[in-house]
């Protein structure tokens, strides 16, 4: 594994972090005060942390000067299926984990958002959201070891 590889890995796990915190204190305001079920505010936080990770991801985590594969009206499109399958994951599991263990749902959407962070949303957002040139990514690669 190269410094790179690691390098974006860290940076892709702050942009996360910024838009799960964002996703997670909304959840926790909108169910506690305003009190909305649990899964409409993950719902609803999820879409707005979504924008947060989006715009973090494109400008600085997944930034490639080599040029991206796709434009940002179709990384965008991308972004959004994602974040679609995300929410829903998050949102099915959460209240799973409440409803078959009766675990507190802030504690049960923490383990499910590492599961889902991980497995699911880094891999999609790397290989296919903000998929850069290959060929001048292997470019620059080579250059870099040389």
């Amino acid at each position: 594994m190269s410094w790179q590889s690691v390098k974006l890995f860290l940076k892709a796990q702050v942009s996360a972090f910024s838009g799960g915190l964002t996703d997670y204190g909304l959840m926790i305001l909108l169910t506690e005060l305003l009190h909305i079920h649990f899964t409409i505010s993950i719902i609803i936080s999820g879409s707005i942390g979504g924008m947060v990770n989006f715009c973090i991801n494109r400008f600085w985590a997944f930034k490639s000067t080599d040029g991206y594969h796709g434009t940002a009206n179709m990384q965008l499109i991308r972004f959004f299926m994602v974040v679609l399958g995300s929410i829903s994951l998050k949102s099915a599991g959460t209240y799973l984990l409440h409803n078959s263990f009766n675990l507190d749902y802030k504690i049960g959407r923490l383990l499910i958002d590492s599961v889902v962070s991980y497995g699911f949303n880094y891999p999609l957002m790397k290989y296919w959201v903000f998929k850069t040139n290959i060929i001048a990514f292997e470019y620059v690669e080579e250059q870099t070891q040389a």
